[in-house]
């Protein structure tokens, strides 16, 4: 998935986060930084969140139901491989994926991990640390071969 889909998504998504949690277009749009008039618009298709709006949305209401419902889990997960697309991170615990991940790789105590629902996939060490995500499968085979699979 690139940005650009991710955010068209989101756009499409961000009424029913609003709605969930309750919030009129006014209280949405202060929390999210943006004009009531933009949320309106985005609301009816002819505007977007754009990246900044995308990253807020889902850093304010991660917990959400519609965004864990169809992202599968972490939304932070998610932000991270598309804002650091190709490019490595300090290690980061996590849950070692005990829900919305399949193993698809396992070798000296790394393993690749896939979001069952996201797609995306992630490197995670033998302490359940993330060192690399991707929607690529081929950026994730790479890093495997340069940190991993030795």
């Amino acid at each position: 998935m690139e940005r650009s889909e991710f955010i068209r998504q989101l756009d499409g998504q961000e009424k029913l986060v609003r709605a969930e949690f309750g919030y009129t277009q006014q209280q949405m749009a202060l929390l999210l930084g943006l004009s009531k008039k933009t949320l309106v618009e985005i609301e009816k298709g002819r505007a977007s969140l754009g990246w900044g709006g995308a990253v807020t949305l889902c850093t304010l209401f991660g917990e959400s139901q519609v965004l864990q419902n169809a992202y599968g889990g972490e939304m932070s997960d998610m932000l991270r491989a598309l804002a650091f697309a190709g490019m490595a991170r300090p290690p980061r615990p996590t849950m070692g994926g005990r829900v919305w991940w399949r193993t698809v790789k396992v070798q000296n105590g790394y393993r690749v991990q896939q979001n069952i629902l996201s797609q995306h996939y992630r490197i995670l060490d033998a302490e359940d640390r993330r060192l690399f995500s991707s929607f690529s499968a081929d950026e994730i085979d790479e890093f495997w071969a340069l940190y991993c699979g030795k």
